[in-house]
């Protein structure tokens, strides 16, 4: 997420003020929808939250949205196909949530070995070529793979925002230091980084495998798919909130 910009959360459960009285965000009525266009009543809200995942993140979808997607709530077209679409983004979901649990994508450690053996992060630094992190002073990663940068958060790429966020800093009001360092897992960034490029790399890889999606598609869906928001037909264009 860029400076200054307020980010929309679309849960699939949604509560009362109190944390109580749990209920699907999904409506009924776009489950509806789903089903009828595709003419398959075993979808579920479930499916429909993940193909929803998937199509936000789809690069055509993203393109012809990019202006709209500044100031407006998201719409969301009927995709050529609906499961490829809600398995991918399945597994999205799977590896964003679960990021901490993937497998670390090997780089090479490049050492200081006039140094001695150092995990503390102060602040890293990425090579101009975007191939190298330096670490600290004792230890360089290399080998970040190109497509890496194409999976993104908002305006820069998942791996650009753990290197600017876990750096040591001061805030100059309160003066409270953050430090992102873990006594009892001193290789915990070194981890982060390795994962962050293997959530990356598979990200980049299910979205491209999406099909296409046509200026036809962009104008065949329907609004409004959550409880929390209003269920108004425009333009048979579905867009998620109103």
């Amino acid at each position: 997420f860029g400076p200054g910009t307020v980010p929309q959360w679309f849960p699939f459960y949604i509560y009362d003020a109190e944390g109580n009285n749990r209920q699907e965000n999904i409506t009924d009525w776009a489950l509806e929808q789903f089903q009828t266009h595709y003419q398959d009543p075993k979808i579920t809200k479930w499916d429909i939250f993940h193909y929803t995942y998937a199509l936000l993140h789809h690069p055509h979808y993203r393109q012809r949205y990019a202006a709209n997607l500044k100031r407006e709530l998201p719409r969301i077209p009927f995709a050529p196909e609906f499961h490829p679409f809600a398995i991918s983004g399945k597994r999205l979901t799977e590896i964003h949530i679960n990021y901490e649990q993937q497998p670390e994508y090997r780089l090479k450690h490049i050492e200081n070995k006039d140094l001695p053996i150092d995990w503390r992060v102060e602040k890293m630094r990425l090579s101009k070529d975007k191939t190298q992190i330096k670490y600290n002073d004792f230890l360089t990663l290399a080998g970040i793979p190109p497509e890496t940068f194409e999976y993104k958060l908002g305006n820069r790429s998942a791996l650009d925002w753990i290197i600017d966020q876990y750096q040591v800093s001061t805030d100059k009001r309160s003066g409270i230091t953050n430090d992102p360092n873990r006594l009892d897992d001193e290789e915990y960034i070194v981890r982060l980084i390795k994962q962050v490029i293997t959530v990356s790399l598979e990200t980049v890889k299910i979205v491209k495998g999406l099909s296409d999606l046509d200026q036809e598609q962009f104008l065949n869906g329907f609004l409004s798919i959550f409880m929390m928001q209003k269920e108004i037909t425009v333009k048979k264009t579905l867009q998620i909130g109103h």
